[in-house]
């Protein structure tokens, strides 16, 4: 796969010379991407761009009363290329992603034909009415808010524990998107989405499928530059703005121990198949520089425990439970900025005898052109309850072309 990627990019240098003699080419503005390209008869664009993440991290466990040494570990948290522009008609539109770190590509199996998930999205979208949009492809869900906001533009160096235990993320299939505005200020958004039901990469659909329903209101009007997908105010908003949202989703016959996420429940006679339910809450509040988002999941399943066909337990449990995340920041004159965050994740006690977790994280960002260049930083303490508390604290660099 990296030696056809290589070869792919050799031949896009190659011919680069005789795609800009044949195109229009323009370098945009720094946070714009590398090049925009367009048809010379303007039938189709795209602009290419490119995103690094540099993460070093160090933990400390608690050992007797007392945190022992520290573990330390540096990587390339995400790299990514992103080719976005329109086909033939500006309201016919796409967006290829492709991630090259090895974190964003792991989880190669034969269900995803041997192959590392290299591709994040690759979605097609037309907008038919001013109102309605389809949308079809793999990309991310209408899921909770927290990962609908790009990993480039967070308030701290990650998401919290509670998207990492309940998100549904990614997934191949048709997504139907509305809005409509109320009393010309209050914005109301409705997504629905139906797709295979086993998670981005996948090759074979093995269970049934996925329906995931999102409305969002806006009581107060559009952020400005849909800043409601990003964590802090660097806007600077100037009156309140409010998104608050609700998703639910239902993956039939899931086989997966996290609905379409996590790891695939095996038995002696395939794979054990359950209806799962995942709700999510949230909501987005910025005013002057200062934001507050506010997450709660609920995850459930027909039956939690997968077994073989003569009834014995294989071990593989869904993970049932919810979690709540409250995060708050502010933004000074200079651009730097303080966030902190508070998580709790409980488990039903099916799942795993460690099932509560709390989790409090303390970040500061600096920001050099929004998002686009910015160092952030945090410390967090994590408390379990049935296991050792641990402190880890992290650094990040960020630059996007």
């Amino acid at each position: 796969m990296f030696k056809i990627l290589i070869k792919t990019v050799s031949y896009i240098i190659i011919l680069m010379p005789i795609i800009v003699e044949a195109q229009q080419v323009t370098a945009p503005k720094f946070g714009k991407g590398l090049l925009n390209i367009s048809g010379v008869d303007s039938t189709w664009s795209m602009n290419l761009s490119a995103r690094f993440q540099y993460l070093t991290s160090t933990t400390w466990h608690e050992e007797n009363d007392s945190y022992g040494g520290p573990e330390s570990n540096s990587l390339i948290r995400r790299s990514r290329f992103n080719f976005k522009g329109f086909a033939y008609h500006p309201n016919l539109t796409y967006k290829i992603e492709l991630a090259l770190s090895n974190r964003d590509i792991s989880g190669g199996s034969n269900y995803t034909s041997d192959a590392p998930r290299i591709i994040l999205d690759a979605i097609v979208n037309w907008k038919f009415n001013d109102n309605w949009s389809i949308q079809f492809g793999q990309g991310k869900l209408p899921g909770n808010l927290e990962r609908l906001i790009s990993s480039s533009k967070l308030a701290l160096v990650d998401r919290s524990l509670l998207n990492s235990e309940f998100t549904i993320d990614r997934d191949y299939g048709l997504q139907l998107n509305h809005q409509f505005i109320i009393n010309n200020k209050i914005i109301v958004r409705e997504n629905f989405a139906i797709s295979q039901g086993d998670g981005r990469n996948v090759s074979k659909n093995t269970g049934g499928h996925q329906y995931t329903g999102r409305l969002d209101i806006l009581p107060f009007g559009n952020f400005t530059n849909n800043s409601e997908y990003e964590g802090d105010d660097l806007n600077r908003e100037e009156s309140p703005k409010l998104l608050v949202g609700f998703s639910y989703d239902y993956n039939n016959n899931a086989v997966k121990t996290r609905s379409n996420m996590g790891s695939y429940m095996k038995t002696d006679y395939g794979l054990f198949e359950t209806d799962i339910t995942t709700l999510f809450i949230n909501s987005h509040f910025k005013y002057k520089g200062f934001s507050f988002m506010g997450e709660y999941a609920d995850r459930n399943a027909e039956d939690e425990l997968a077994k073989n066909s003569d009834n014995s337990l294989t071990g593989d449990i869904v993970n049932v439970g919810s979690a709540i995340s409250l995060q708050a920041g502010y933004v000074l004159p200079s651009n730097i900025a303080f966030t902190g965050r508070f998580t709790k994740v409980h488990f039903d006690k099916l799942v795993t005898s460690n099932n509560d977790i709390t989790q409090y994280t303390f970040g500061a960002s600096k920001y050099f052109k929004k998002h686009n260049l910015k160092i952030q930083s945090d410390l967090s303490l994590e408390d379990s309850k049935f296991s050792n508390d641990k402190i880890f604290y992290r650094l990040q660099f960020e630059l996007n072309f």
